[in-house]
């Protein structure tokens, strides 16, 4: 865990569920997962834009939870049959916090599962909108079996990509990673790079170089916090530099 003498403030999103009355929530493997990387986790519901920017002031860090579907007319499509898509409010707000923290802040960001597709659409991406129907041959199970939020999701390998600066957070490049999407990145964003792949071809991480933190994982991270605890904790230590103003620095790793 990484720690120092003041602890990063990381906002996070959350989930809108319509009412009456509305309500908003986290699950708390997201805020347990911040707690134990060093940072103290700061839930960010939807609000207007002045209350934001006062927020955004006191931030060192994002992480970006998953969800239901981003509606596809965010990257120019028509939806397709299999599209749930998410509460319009937090949809916006989404949209909102994430435009601000991307272009007005070099905060560090951690996309998780519908974050990690959030941060490629901001960029110009765009979205495989249904793994089943567009991989019909591919033997992996990225989406959970019923009731898996309570169960426990499925599992599958990644292959993270020599070189990335995510493999800087892990022993071997092939890991084993707990899923639930039906969606996946198809163009990646502009400045983007995939950083992980899943055997049947289809990306599951991409960062962004230029940036001082910015990693989208497709995986629940925060679901088996021992295995991606060096990513958790990496990305509290970003934000600890971002309060001292200073940038991480971003060792080259061997081919392996």
């Amino acid at each position: 865990m990484y720690s120092d003498s003041m602890k990063p403030l990381i906002g996070i999103n959350l989930d809108v569920r319509t009412g009456p009355p509305p309500e908003t929530s986290v699950q708390t493997t997201y805020t347990q997962a911040i707690l134990k990387a060093g940072g103290v986790p700061i839930l960010l519901p939807p609000m207007p834009d002045a209350e934001l920017a006062d927020a955004v002031k006191n931030l060192a860090g994002l992480m970006l939870i998953g969800g239901l579907d981003y509606c596809p007319s965010n990257y120019g499509e028509e939806a397709h049959e299999s599209v749930e898509t998410m509460n319009p409010e937090r949809e916006r707000f989404d949209m909102r916090l994430m435009k601000k923290i991307f272009h007005e802040t070099d905060l560090p960001i951690l996309g998780i599962c519908a974050g990690s597709q959030l941060l490629n659409i901001i960029l110009g991406g765009t979205l495989v909108q249904d793994i089943a129907t567009e991989f019909p041959d591919s033997q992996v199970s990225h989406s959970s079996a019923p009731n898996a939020w309570v169960k426990g999701h499925r599992m599958h390998d990644v292959l993270i990509q020599p070189g990335t600066q995510l493999a800087q957070f892990y022993a071997n490049s092939r890991v084993s990673v707990p899923t639930s999407h039906h969606q996946a990145i198809r163009k990646v964003g502009v400045g983007l790079v995939p950083n992980s792949f899943c055997d049947d071809g289809v990306i599951e991480g991409t960062e962004l170089p230029s940036r001082s933190f910015a990693i989208g994982v497709q995986w629940h991270p925060e679901r088996d916090y021992e295995t991606n605890k060096l990513l958790f904790e990496a990305f509290v230590k970003s934000a600890c530099l971002h309060i001292a103003g200073q940038k991480p620095e971003h060792k080259a790793v061997a081919q392996r």
